[in-house]
């Protein structure tokens, strides 16, 4: 279990780092330390995070919490290679799924078995979890995403050139 929280600690450092880089966190989390470039406050916020949660939350309980939470991030994973694999089809892909569309749905399968037989605590934990970041996405991240704004501005330079064109 330590080593799964170290790694997770460390994974969810430049998660945060990378959601907040690109505007779908506050810009503080992304700042990096002057000496060392590496985001210092991300650090210690998330391992002072992971500490309260190791300390106070049984073990059990937290292994639960993880299990739920990767076998839900797995099966995303698996039907958004189905998604792409439907509506671009010719994406550059360095790796390529070999067996789809079986390979994907077995895997969605497999881990929804996986996640029906865990404890109901940890289905309302994952469900309170869920609704904290769709709560923050949808009153923070979708305001100040930067993807957002470029594809705004794309499309309102595409707007102003094609009036231009038809004037």
């Amino acid at each position: 279990m330590l080593t799964v929280i170290l790694v997770m600690c460390y994974g969810q450092t430049r998660i945060i780092f990378a959601m907040s880089r690109d505007g779908l966190l506050p810009a503080r989390l992304s700042r990096v330390h002057p000496r060392y470039s590496t985001p210092f406050f991300t650090t210690w916020l998330v391992g002072i995070f992971f500490g309260l949660i190791g300390a106070l939350v049984p073990l059990n309980v937290l292994a639960e919490l993880i299990n739920i939470g990767t076998l839900a991030a797995f099966s995303i994973v698996s039907i958004a290679v189905l998604i792409l694999r439907r509506t671009h089809p010719d994406l550059p892909r360095t790796f390529r799924c070999p067996g789809v569309p079986v390979v994907p749905i077995l895997a969605v399968a497999s881990c929804l078995f996986l996640m029906v037989n865990l404890q109901a605590v940890t289905w309302i934990a994952f469900a309170i979890w869920l609704v904290l970041g769709l709560a923050i996405y949808f009153l923070y991240s979708r305001r100040h995403s930067v993807l957002a704004h470029a594809s705004a501005s794309a499309g309102a330079s595409k707007v102003a050139r094609d009036e231009a064109i038809t004037h």
